[in-house]
């Protein structure tokens, strides 16, 4: 379980595994009062959703001070495993289901996070100004760009420009057409060896 995590992040601090350790029981308790991961998956909480959203911590280390919107966050991924793998920045967590954002809301306040503030509130009505966006899988890019370009700030900080960097899998030919060459997208398999990982990636998006 956590030990996967351990095992691609072994420089934790105390506090880090602490936080992750806990949050299988959290979700596990979350999710059987209010369904935000399917209950056939609950046990792999920890490969599908925390390394997952860890993921993008492999693509960049986000320096101290940056603000990161995790839009479509549902229970709070990839935003809550970043926020403890980074908490010397700030993140906030939109979901349009206030059900799920209660859920991210308790687990981040449960773990003692100070770097988290999530918000019952659709992209499309998000006003602020990030340096990242990230997400999950949770639209088509086109329109994810089209609802969160408006939020990238013009000031770059990190080693990469800012911009959108997402979680997704499968064929994404199409969805990838108009962004060809800008978009980076890397392959999960290269930094997770778990058969689950194989045509996953992460996808950044300079904006």
């Amino acid at each position: 379980m956590m030990q996967i995590i351990v095992k691609y992040f072994p420089h934790l601090t105390d506090v880090q595994r602490q936080q992750i350790e806990e949050l299988g029981a959290l979700y596990r308790d979350w999710n059987s009062k209010i369904n935000v991961i399917s209950r056939k998956d609950i046990d792999n909480l920890y490969e599908h959703h925390v390394l997952h959203s860890l993921a993008i911590a492999e693509a960049i280390r986000f320096k101290d001070g940056t603000r990161i919107l995790d839009i479509g966050t549902g229970g709070g991924f990839p935003g809550i495993p970043l926020a403890i793998m980074f908490p010397e920045c700030q993140f906030k967590l939109i979901d349009g289901t206030g059900k799920k954002i209660r859920v991210a809301t308790e687990v981040a306040n449960a773990i003692g996070l100070k770097n988290v503030v999530a918000e019952h509130l659709r992209g499309e009505d998000e006003k602020g100004k990030f340096d990242f966006v990230v997400s999950r899988a949770v639209m088509p890019l086109p329109d994810l760009i089209k609802i969160v370009r408006k939020n990238i700030d013009k000031e770059n900080k990190n080693a990469l420009p800012n911009g959108i960097i997402t979680l997704k899998g499968g064929n994404l030919e199409s969805e990838l057409r108009s962004f060809k060459k800008i978009a980076d997208v890397m392959p999960l398999s290269e930094w997770f060896g778990e058969e689950w990982f194989k045509e996953k990636n992460v996808i950044y998006i300079p904006c």
